[in-house]
């Protein structure tokens, strides 16, 4: 017949667009035989055709809007980010990685290598074993500073393969010393080697009488000896900056050249395309340590190539971590939670506020544990702890102390650990006291669910209230930082 449509035409196509083009087909047929009946049923036709298309551009959201569900937090800005706070997380519910707080132990293969050849002149600090578990590198120590080290490379059967710093480089901070995820690449802080230092020109030795040259035996083969492998000579600083190096420990150049800067804490991003690190000047690294503190330096980003991008202007002592994908880094200040898209033409940045909801769970910690009722200053306290900032010393709570170390273990949950960290000049390791694990349940804000029909549209939200029996506040939304992500020219 005249005017159908073939159905293999439209194979494959969406059920809108079918019904849509059945409508153009019925009113051609209707135009071929009534004209007056034609026009009026072409209308009716084309508004019922119209309504799924309608409902498909609303998505399920209010006004119409385009559906814009995140596939993953990956997807939504660090200003666009909710949490809920859970405070005090039983150790029986904490990731293993969390629960183990044991020295770490070199590798055995490696520790008899340096008690049987090595002797007692070189102390092995750890090893780290890389991630394929084939190569470990070896940080050891050739005075008695616990802070500067050499570092070779072994097998993991113990078997010596080559040294990696050249003379005037030594290596700082041996806890630093890390591989990269991928396994491509070895990491660590170093400085320009103090120990080598230009000496007085030693005098002319006497003459001495002369003596007859040995008579050689012809049948006897003096051996020739091979001269050791030379360590091609890196740039080095008299600041720590960042060294990196490939697997095999060659092509070791530095990262980070910004003189006068202490690089430190740093994290290899998932990709191993990056770091996040701490910096600070020599003088404000001094001056913690006069107070007591631990070193605090001002989050930012370096890429293998050494681009570097400042994330905040705000000195922190707790070490940068990257999300499980790589998109986002945290840090923390205080009371404050901040988090930082890593990468796009214009990352964002906030913070989450848990100053009041830590407050409220240390009020019934200290109950608790100490058996400590709530201080007089507590109105106060909170008012501080909403505003973001610490609260207020005059009612104190044991338990109630800064987010001192966080740990990004999967995507919609950030663990952060609190305590009372101090350095005293008569021990040789921070003292620890009073610490605490809590959890931030991370998801995208209401603003961005309402768009798609999510949680927040309807059903129960997550985080979108307080439960009494497990004692969970929220929900929060990230607070603005102050500070915007800019790029620094090396």
């Amino acid at each position: 017949m005249a005017g159908r449509v073939s159905k293999k035409k439209f194979r494959g196509a969406s059920r809108e667009s079918r019904v849509s083009r059945r409508v153009v087909a019925r009113a051609r047929l209707l135009l071929t035989r009534n004209p007056k009946l034609a026009a009026r049923n072409f209308l009716i036709l084309a508004a019922l055709a119209a309504l799924p298309l309608a409902a498909a551009c609303r998505g399920g959201g209010p006004g119409g809007l385009l559906s814009v569900e995140p596939r993953s937090l990956a997807d939504v800005p660090a200003e666009r980010l909710a949490f809920r706070f859970e405070p005090d997380v039983a150790e029986e519910s904490l990731p293993e990685r969390l629960r183990r707080d044991e020295s770490e132990e070199p590798l055995a293969a490696v520790r008899t290598d340096f008690e049987t050849r090595r002797g007692n002149t070189e102390a092995l600090l750890r090893t780290v074993v890389g991630p394929r578990a084939q190569r470990a590198l070896a940080v050891y120590g050739t005075s008695e500073s616990d802070t500067d080290f050499r570092i070779d490379l072994y097998s993991v059967e113990g078997q010596f393969i080559r040294n990696v710093l050249p003379n005037d480089l030594t290596g700082v901070f041996p806890a630093e010393v890390a591989w990269s995820p991928d396994g491509e690449r070895i990491a660590f802080s170093g400085i320009r080697n103090p120990a080598l230092q230009a000496t007085p020109t030693p005098a002319p030795p006497e003459a001495a009488d002369p003596v007859a040259p040995p008579v050689s035996d012809p049948s006897v083969v003096t051996p020739t000896p091979t001269p050791a492998p030379v360590i091609p000579s890196v740039p080095t600083y008299r600041t720590e900056q960042i060294y990196v190096g490939d697997r095999d420990g060659y092509n070791l150049r530095p990262l980070t050249n910004r003189e006068g800067l202490i690089y430190f804490q740093f994290a290899w991003s998932p990709d191993g395309q990056a770091v996040a690190a701490l910096a600070c000047r020599e003088d404000e690294w001094n001056a913690r340590r006069d107070e007591g503190k631990l070193p605090a330096g001002r989050p930012r980003l370096i890429t293998l190539e050494g681009q570097e991008r400042l994330l905040d202007d705000r000195l922190t002592d707790v070490p940068p971590v990257w999300s499980p994908d790589g998109s986002k880094v945290a840090t923390a200040f205080e009371y404050d939670v901040a988090v930082y898209d890593a990468g796009g033409s214009q990352p964002t940045a906030g913070g989450f506020p848990v100053g009041e909801p830590l407050r409220a769970a240390s009020v019934e910690y200290d109950a608790r544990v100490f058996h400590k009722q709530e201080p007089e200053g507590a109105p106060a306290n909170a008012a501080a702890a909403a505003a973001g900032s610490a609260p207020d010393p005059g009612g104190v709570l044991i338990s109630l102390n800064p987010v001192i170390r966080l740990e990004w273990l999967t995507p919609e949950t950030l663990h952060a650990q609190t305590g009372f960290v101090r350095l005293y000049r008569n021990e040789a390791l921070p003292t620890l006291k009073y610490t605490r694990w809590h959890v931030l349940h991370l998801s995208p804000q209401a603003a961005v669910l309402s768009r798609t029909g999510g949680p927040e549209a309807g059903g129960e939200s997550r985080g979108a209230r307080v439960d009494d029996e497990s004692r969970l506040a929220g929900p929060f939304r990230f607070r603005p930082s102050p500070f915007a992500p800019r790029l620094l020219s090396s």
